[in-house]
């Protein structure tokens, strides 16, 4: 189960969700209910931890995109892929553990959460699930927050990368020949008319535009399954043709990935995305529709 529902969440923590609103809260959190991840996160700001100490879901961890979901900045991109102890590590110290469902959310669009759901997947954990609608669908719901900061018990998760598909760079390039290759950034970036981040503006050549915000309604759930599989496929995405997808460094992509599954694809994911692609000048660039 990729998605998660506030209703479905909230049943899970257990009819004393309202009491559990102080410290020790995952000692209170019956067994079967799922370690909580907070990811929220935004390209510029402001800092996810500072919203997070303002009101959380209770019970949830925070954990840091930059720093717990992605390497340092280099060669790689923007967001690299973490070293494997690294992320262990990470999830260890945010209380999961193998044998334990994960929630992860945000604020609502679900694009950092995606990324938390990919990470844990690729390296093996498989009971993750993303809130839909993050944060905002849960307290439209009328649900209780917390501002109390959680430290939970350390868990055992163990990393095991290959949980799913992985490009570089060479893989989306021969990607967009043979497949389908998604470019999730927004049109303008896509077409190379405006690109405020990295310092080559284009695409790949050969990959296709699906911006990952127009998967997801304006109340940030995503939108049905029947509508995801009628946009991948007006950029041709069918079940016996290879897809893939990466973004400016490998986080809006992945809501593309998590996406795709639930039309009922499996897609790749080229995590170093355009960050990486334009580190060798000698990679070829697109502009254009």
């Amino acid at each position: 189960m990729a998605l998660i529902s506030v209703d479905e969440l909230a049943a899970l923590l257990g009819p004393g969700l309202p009491a559990l609103l102080g410290p020790g809260l995952p000692a209170l959190l019956g067994p079967g209910a799922p370690a909580l991840l907070d990811v929220r996160w935004e390209l510029g700001g402001p800092p996810g931890l500072d919203r997070y100490l303002d009101g959380h879901i209770p019970g949830a961890v925070f954990v840091d995109l930059d720093t717990g979901l992605a390497a340092p900045p280099g060669v790689g991109g923007r967001h690299p892929l973490p070293a494997i102890d690294d992320f262990a590590a990470a999830m260890r110290a945010a209380g999961v553990s193998g044998s334990r469902a994960v929630v992860v959310y945000d604020a609502g669009n679900s694009i950092a959460a995606a990324r938390a759901w990919w990470l844990l997947r690729y390296f093996g954990h498989r009971d993750v699930a993303v809130l839909d609608g993050g944060l905002a669908a849960w307290t439209a719901a009328g649900l209780p927050v917390s501002s109390e900061p959680v430290s939970a018990p350390p868990g055992d998760f163990v990393a095991r990368p290959g949980g799913m598909p992985l490009l570089d760079a060479d893989g989306a390039a021969a990607l967009a020949r043979s497949g389908v290759l998604i470019d999730a950034r927004m049109p303008e970036r896509f077409r190379g008319e405006n690109e405020p981040i990295d310092p080559v503006a284009g695409h790949i050549p050969g990959a296709v535009n699906v911006p990952a915000p127009a998967l997801v309604g304006p109340d940030g759930r995503f939108q049905d399954d029947d509508t995801l599989r009628a946009r991948f496929g007006a950029v041709e995405v069918r079940p016996d043709v290879p897809v893939g997808a990466y973004c400016g460094s490998g986080v809006a992509a992945s809501l593309e990935v998590l996406a795709l599954e639930l039309a009922g694809y499996q897609g790749a994911l080229y995590v170093g995305s355009w960050s990486d692609w334009v580190t060798d000048p000698d990679r070829p660039v697109a502009t254009g529709e």
